[in-house]
């Protein structure tokens, strides 16, 4: 699975997950047999190969529409804020899905 996640920085090890609007670089993730297998960056939110599956965003409180139009699966991290800990959560299904 293909995820999207809007950062503040090209540092897999440094980045934190921020609001759509501050984001600085996209970040992609894939997911395979519950290992994160890839990470790759864009300063294009379409910037990447693979279509994104999915997208991380840090409240309900985001503009989300235009990926919900795109059918992207729209998952909410209310704490976690690291690419490890997104991936963590992801894979022990921690993330939440979008209140209306």
């Amino acid at each position: 699975m293909y995820i999207l996640l809007p950062m503040d920085s090209d540092d897999a090890q440094e980045a934190s997950l921020v609001k759509i609007e501050d984001v600085k670089i996209w970040t992609q993730l894939l997911i395979e047999n519950g290992q994160l297998v890839e990470v790759h960056h864009s300063n294009e939110q379409r910037g990447f190969e693979k279509f994104s599956d999915a997208v991380v965003v840090i409240s309900d409180n985001e503009h989300v529409w235009p990926f919900m139009e795109l059918g992207l699966m729209v998952l909410v991290a209310h704490t976690q804020r690291s690419i490890e800990d997104i991936v963590e959560a992801y894979l022990f299904k921690e993330l939440h899905d979008l209140a209306y």
